[in-house]
């Protein structure tokens, strides 16, 4: 089956989960099947779905015709032949409790098409163990979606044993279609990526409390002030459902061992009926308390080396077990979880070499086994951590299409280095500075990127189409491309350092596109700059289409886009693209300078700074919510009393990002 030939999507239960991928299916232009054991189940669930397109409308998301369509499209079921007789994918949502699973895939099994695939969304439960219910496991596999589904990015894409690689690629087509994002999970193991993280940490964050080394609010203080997480760590059990934990923990150690073994003070939670938001009281009380309140200063060392070696350890787990590789971790739990950075970049950072002593130090202590260390991890202490720097600064700054270089003052400057073809950009300059940006964010030594062209021609006249038209013009290709150059200028949109591009010469198509991605554009006054590609037939591929809106309102964007036409500096000053003109020969010069001097801010503001405000272009109660958290959690930073100090003496602050 190839994602062409899925037209219909069952889902089988109306629940969060279930209304929740009923409703993104739909908004993707499927015709739905949502079936649930009772009339009422399913009504619930359409009128859910109802109530939330309707948001969407309203917030200006989607029109109220994309609604109305999205919500034609979903047909509301209990009998389970008309469910999924016709279904071309079928994507189970029932309760994670193993034996409802088996019955479901049973019933289901003797009314399905023989080419219909079947996804299970379990969070932890075995893909493999459920496929072998069916008499199609090749055709199984698992597609778990992050709640809400409508709001959250991520699906993980689990291979069971027998899973076949052409149903994890058609699944893996289908999440994109959805607008989602899939993470690859290679082996299937209770928890895959996102929940083999998070649960053992909160397991870890209630036995620091049950033993007696920590406080609830000593521990959210700490992830959430502390580490920047989004939530603190009981605060998010009490968001997941303390019972959601419980159940996890309880099969990780069924199948995984004591390593695993759930906290009394969990199971004491769940059975005092506890369970968190939901039922109004869990760690905190939602019901005749404040709920959530988290103190911004009171940050625990130990607690922070407990939760970060955990982390480490369960990463050296999925690593060495070959589950997900160390960018699959990374990608899915910022995703998934919300963290900022990704664990594998929190845990390397910190030092391995002194996460592994911490375990092993608590396990001499205490001899649980949730201590004991992987072998792995010790492999990679050795190595510095588990993505090797080699301990040499200039490592990974060998280009062959652009420059990085090192001017002083905290600035990376990268070059794009083709004056001989007017610096367009070809495959080899997407994948570079990709790998540029990379290497800048590593590195503690800079802490803002100025973004130039080589020669005072072009900043970059556009793609090279002459070398990319030598693919022979195959759309399959094209669109790959396409979404190289998506996520290469994401990457250096959403990167945590401020971006500045010197813009000299022409700056045009692709060109324009990359320097939309900076956070400040300073221009010569010779500067061209412009979208042409609708003259050569095409459109804008690399993201203008939905970022220049942002920058000088969609009217302005669509003249820009749609006349192809070639503007001067002043006029796109004038339309807010360019911050600002500078005479010819000042313009490196000036564009140095205003990166030198974001350089000199504070960098853990700059970066919360960027994030809420990515994270509010297309919902503001999203960036509101981040904006909130970050202001919290600067209140307990050395910047902030270095710039009050500063303020006070009318000094300048000397921010060290602490």
């Amino acid at each position: 089956m190839e994602l062409e030939d899925i037209n219909t999507v069952a889902v089988l239960g109306a629940g969060n989960m279930g209304h929740g991928i009923a409703e993104v299916a739909a908004l993707a232009g499927y015709d739905v099947t949502m079936r649930d054991i009772k009339e009422e189940f399913v009504q619930n669930g359409y009128d859910q779905i109802e109530w939330s397109l309707g948001k969407l409308a309203e917030k200006d998301q989607i029109g109220e015709d994309a609604a109305d369509d999205a919500l034609d499209r979903i047909t509301p079921l209990v009998d389970v032949e008309q469910a999924v007789g016709d279904a071309d994918i079928v994507i189970e949502a029932v309760p994670e409790k193993m034996d409802i699973k088996k019955e479901v895939y049973g019933e289901v099994e003797e009314y399905a098409p023989d080419g219909a695939i079947f996804a299970t969304n379990t969070s932890s439960l075995s893909v493999t163990e459920l496929s072998e219910v069916t008499d199609r496991p090749e055709q199984f596999c698992g597609m778990h979606f992050f709640n809400p589904p409508v709001r959250m990015q991520l699906v993980e894409v689990i291979s069971g044993a027998h899973s076949s690689e052409e149903t994890l690629e058609v699944v893996e087509e289908l999440a994109e279609s959805m607008d989602k994002t899939p993470v690859r999970v290679h082996r299937d193991e209770p928890g895959f990526i996102v929940n083999r993280i998070l649960v053992p940490l909160m397991n870890e964050a209630a036995w620091l409390v049950h033993e007696g080394e920590s406080t609830i609010a000593e521990v959210d203080s700490t992830t959430k002030f502390g580490m920047g997480l989004p939530m603190g760590t009981f605060e998010l059990g009490d968001q997941v459902g303390n019972d959601v934990s419980y159940h996890v923990l309880e099969y990780m150690h069924e199948v995984l061992g004591d390593a695993y073994e759930p906290c009394p003070l969990l199971a004491e939670k769940v059975d005092e009926g506890h369970l968190g938001k939901k039922t109004g009281k869990g760690f905190y009380d939602y019901e005749d308390g404040p709920g959530a309140e988290i103190p911004t200063d009171q940050q625990s060392e130990l607690v922070e080396k407990r939760l970060l070696a955990s982390m480490a350890n369960e990463i050296a787990k999925l690593i060495d077990g070959d589950v997900a590789t160390p960018d699959s971790i990374d990608e899915a739990v910022t995703l998934g979880a919300g963290f900022p950075d990704g664990p594998v970049k929190l845990v390397d950072e910190y030092g391995v070499d002194e996460l592994l002593e911490t375990l092993e130090d608590a396990h001499e202590e205490t001899g649980h086994d949730r201590y004991a260390p992987a072998d792995y991890l010790e492999d990679r202490a050795g190595e510095g951590g588990f993505r090797e720097s080699g301990g040499d600064e200039d490592a990974g700054a060998d280009f062959e299409a652009i420059r990085v270089e090192y001017p002083g003052d905290k600035v990376g400057h990268v070059v794009v280095d083709r004056p001989h073809r007017m610096n367009t950009i070809s495959n080899d300059v997407l994948t570079e500075l990709s790998e540029a940006v990379d290497l800048l964010e590593a590195d503690d030594e800079v802490r803002a990127i100025l973004l130039t062209g080589e020669g005072d021609r072009a900043f970059s006249a556009g793609a090279d189409v002459q070398s990319m038209a030598a693919g022979g013009g195959d759309p399959l290709e094209a669109v790959e491309l396409s979404k190289e150059g998506q996520q290469t200028f994401g990457k250096l949109e959403a990167c945590d350092m401020p971006v500045v591009a010197g813009i000299d010469g022409y700056c045009l198509g692709g060109g324009m596109e990359l320097a939309t991605c900076a956070d400040i554009r300073v221009a010569s006054e010779r500067s061209e700059l412009g979208q042409p590609e609708l003259n050569l037939g095409l459109i804008p591929g690399w993201g203008g289409t939905q970022r220049l809106k942002h920058i000088v309102g969609e009217g302005r964007a669509k003249e820009i886009i749609l006349t192809a036409e070639r503007y001067d500096a002043e006029t796109m000053e004038e339309y807010g693209f360019v911050n600002e003109v500078t005479e010819n020969d000042a313009l490196l010069e000036r564009a140095h300078e205003l990166a030198a001097d974001l350089a000199a801010g504070p960098p853990i503001a700059h970066r919360f700074t960027k994030r809420a405000m990515l994270a509010g272009r297309d919902d503001t109660d999203a960036g509101l919510e981040l904006e909130a958290a970050a202001f919290g959690h600067l209140m307990g930073t050395e910047d902030l009393m270095e710039g009050l100090t500063a303020f006070m003496g009318d000094g300048e602050p000397e921010f060290e990002g602490k």
